[in-house]
């Protein structure tokens, strides 16, 4: 989201209650707490027009074809989403897209599915051969009071990390110890200039980060310097000379300073809009390669009436980004997602997700929701049948891989 939260790691003053893991006796930080977060935008949320979540026409798509088969993944054109960026990333693991509409395509090795996810288990880079994982931001209640409203403990945390933030303690080795996948989104606020990364200031810092990762025994997401395609990223194309070169060139020398931390997965997150909306600020522009990043990802939001913009459904949120990210053959991670209450039935839209992750989305394996009332009512709890829907959704087996 393109407004600086107050995250859970850090030294600035708490913005709303419920970081803290009760289930660990003072592992957490307690109160949503911390230095990182989003910035820029208005402190009302995002501009009338949908700012750096503003929906923009769709184009007809045709990505993800299988290596030598001919098959297309056709995504119809239409209107865009007011929604929020994307991160895309995976090495293939011989999971191809196989065709959905056109052609003939088979999988590559024999192991795509015909949907277009992956065909096994990668417990490499923690992508479910089945279904999806789920996880979400903890801004309205502690992770165990979600646990007993929901009836089950949601498998991914979301965690919001400055810079100069430690994100290998705290909440990450809470999560952890009890049984959580991290989901580490490190901004590159408070002193992640992106000249002093890419020649090396900070290498000893990054060297210490990944002995601390490697030493943490397991699997966790990393999530750096998404929404680079949104102008209110000091990291963004848009503050560094109009160009995706600088931000690329840090991700990749982030990542091999990182390289003996092989428990990182990497994950990668472009805005779902580009803001602006110029051919230099495109989304892929901005990706770092297949050796450097393991899942593709998104960030989207449905604004409602909220912004002066109109209802979208779960499926128009992510019509356009998701064929760009499908063409990489990557798992794809929706890393932030919610839906306002306002100008329609949010209890409907939440469940049509799993209908669409279905039959539309198939590379889609994992979603975080955004539990904050902030610009809007992101909330689960937003009204009793959006909760009882969120219920039902994080219960089905899909969301149990």
């Amino acid at each position: 989201m393109f407004w600086r939260i107050v995250g859970c790691a850090g030294t600035a003053a708490a913005l709303v209650g419920g970081c803290s893991d009760s289930s660990t006796g003072g592992d957490s930080s307690g109160a949503t707490s911390g230095s990182a977060g989003r910035s820029a935008g208005t402190a009302a949320g995002a501009p009338a027009g949908g700012g750096g979540r503003g929906g923009t026409s769709g184009a007809s798509g045709a990505s993800g074809a299988s290596p030598g088969a001919g098959g297309v993944l056709a995504q119809a054109g239409g209107s865009g989403a007011p929604t929020n960026g994307g991160r895309a990333g995976a090495p293939p693991h011989g999971a191809a897209a196989a065709a959905v509409s056109g052609g003939s395509g088979s999988s590559a090795g024999g192991s795509g599915s015909e949907a277009g996810a992956p065909g096994q288990d990668d417990d490499e880079i923690l992508a479910p051969a089945k279904g999806a994982l789920i996880g979400q931001y903890y801004g309205d209640g502690s992770i165990e009071a979600t646990k007993q409203k929901l009836g089950r403990m949601l498998p991914v945390h979301l965690t919001y990390y400055a810079w100069s933030d430690d994100w290998t303690a705290g909440e990450t080795k809470a999560d952890l110890k009890n049984d959580r996948i991290p989901f580490v989104n490190w901004e590159l606020y408070d002193g992640g200039e992106l000249d002093q990364i890419i020649d090396g200031t900070f290498d000893s810092m990054l060297r210490q980060r990944a002995t601390a990762a490697k030493a943490l025994g397991k699997k966790l997401f990393l999530d750096l310097g998404a929404e680079m395609n949104g102008d209110w990223s000091p990291w963004s194309g848009a503050q560094n000379g109009k160009s995706a070169d600088k931000y690329v060139a840090m991700y990749r020398h982030v990542h091999d300073e990182l390289a003996d931390a092989d428990n990182i997965v990497w994950v990668w997150c472009p805005n779902v809009t580009d803001e602006p909306n110029e051919a230099w600020n495109a989304a892929m522009a901005y990706y770092p390669g297949d050796d450097y990043v393991d899942w593709t990802c998104v960030d989207g939001y449905n604004w409602g009436s909220s912004n002066g913009g109109g209802w979208q459904s779960f499926k128009s949120v992510f019509k356009t980004i998701y064929p760009k990210l499908a063409s990489k053959n990557k798992p794809i991670m929706i890393g932030e997602m919610a839906s306002a209450e306002v100008g329609g039935d949010k209890a409907d839209w939440i469940a049509q997700i799993i209908p669409v992750l279905q039959n539309d989305y198939p590379l889609i394996k994992g979603l975080i929701w955004f539990d904050v009332d902030k610009e809007t009512d992101w909330r689960i709890s937003s009204s009793p049948d959006a909760e009882a829907a969120f219920k039902a959704m994080v219960n089905d087996p899909y969301f149990k891989p």
